[in-house]
């Protein structure tokens, strides 16, 4: 085996995959002349989903790249709004995204979510399978092979994470159409299809419902709707 020595700069957007030592200007590397570059910069930290481009002396390459002595390699992120080819854009949660699930439904993006750990491979498999952009803040399950597509989700504010996935993948926004539990489309209802869920305060006082097509849950403009109106006026404002 022939080692090499690269020099290593990471953008500041993945700076936090990193060791504090990486974090800014180019850094020298041993690698070991048979890893791939994608190989090289996961070690690193950084997964291949946050990467958009490698440019290894001013040219980009594959992540299939293999290094050689002295190359200088530049790690870019992905680029904004980042198009996923292939199919319709639609999204899969892991189990601590719950919040983020219920928002994106709410805005109309198509979103599965796992309400309970099924596992890394039962995610990633879930991700091939259905062609769904896996979102986690788990960077090793992001790591996985089998992923179709993902995205780290980079902070821990539900506000702060709906505007990053908004901003990053610019979903199609369709307010109101599916179920925030379930994620199922949903139909206008009249009062009577949807009797049996209501209490005696929402019968006398609601007269426009909806109803989802999957679960069957009912909803109109309670308590909480202005909360959730001022969610979907901010994202349209900003991403519609």
């Amino acid at each position: 085996m022939n080692t090499a020595e690269i020099r290593v700069e990471v953008a500041p957007g993945l700076a936090l995959f990193v060791p504090h030592a990486r974090r800014t200007g180019a850094h020298p590397l041993t690698v070991d002349g048979v890893s791939t570059l994608g190989h090289v910069i996961e070690s690193l930290g950084v997964p291949l989903t946050e990467v958009g481009a490698l440019v290894v002396d001013g040219r980009e390459v594959p992540a299939a790249h293999i290094p050689a002595d002295g190359e200088s390699v530049a790690v870019r992120a992905v680029r904004r709004p980042q198009k996923v080819p292939g199919a319709p854009l639609r999204f899969l949660l892991d189990v601590h995204l719950g919040t983020l699930a219920r928002r994106l439904r709410l805005l109309g993006v198509d979103t599965a979510y796992e309400s309970t750990d099924i596992g890394d491979p039962a995610l990633s498999a879930r991700s091939a399978a259905e062609k769904r952009v896996l979102l986690s803040r788990d960077r090793g399950l992001l790591r996985r092979r089998e992923l179709w597509a993902g995205g780290y989700v980079y902070s821990t504010s539900p506000d702060e994470q709906l505007h990053d996935v908004l901003d990053r993948f610019a979903p199609e926004l369709r307010p109101w159409t599916r179920c925030t539990a379930c994620n199922g489309l949903l139909r206008k209802a009249t009062k009577e299809e949807v009797a049996d869920q209501l209490k005696g305060g929402t019968q006398k006082s609601y007269d426009v419902f909806a109803q989802c097509t999957e679960c069957g849950r009912a909803y109109w403009k309670g308590a909480h709707h202005q909360q959730l109106e001022a969610i979907v006026e901010r994202a349209l404002a900003e991403f519609a």
